[in-house]
């Protein structure tokens, strides 16, 4: 199952990297850096590009935030049943809400010790191979 992660920033990016090969995850992973990039990769429509079914989603990015991107994909029929965790350094009641009112999955703050967030992405792996995907 591939994994799309939408993140800006580099050393976040190298973390979650890190967190897969610690945990064994061997998913595939996309890097989208912003919003209109992520949206572009997931409209696209090349028949060898494989299609996510899971988002980890930064909240705070230059373009497109993660707020506006959840609006955009929870609005279009091809997109919207799409699991999206949130990674975040916001820890705002505002941010949180919104995110849970556009039907993320979870909410996760950063930055964790790195310790923490390997710790964090082998309990979102669990969950994904709990659970069932249509095809």
């Amino acid at each position: 199952m591939t994994i799309l992660l939408v993140e800006d920033d580099e050393v976040d990016i190298m973390n979650v990297k890190r967190a897969f090969k610690k945990n064994n995850i061997s998913n595939p992973l996309l890097i989208a850096h912003n919003g209109i990039e992520a949206l572009e990769m997931l409209r696209s429509s090349a028949a060898n590009a494989p299609k996510p079914k899971i988002i980890l989603l930064d909240l705070n990015m230059p373009k497109m935030g993660g707020i506006e991107f959840l609006k955009e994909i929870r609005q279009d029929q091809t997109l919207s049943t799409l699991s999206v965790f949130v990674m975040t350094t916001s820890n705002e009641d505002g941010d949180k809400i919104d995110a849970f009112n556009l039907n993320v999955a979870g909410y996760i703050l950063k930055p964790l010790s790195m310790d923490r967030f390997i710790s964090a992405v082998s309990t979102l792996n669990s969950y994904w191979a709990l659970c069932e995907y249509p095809g």
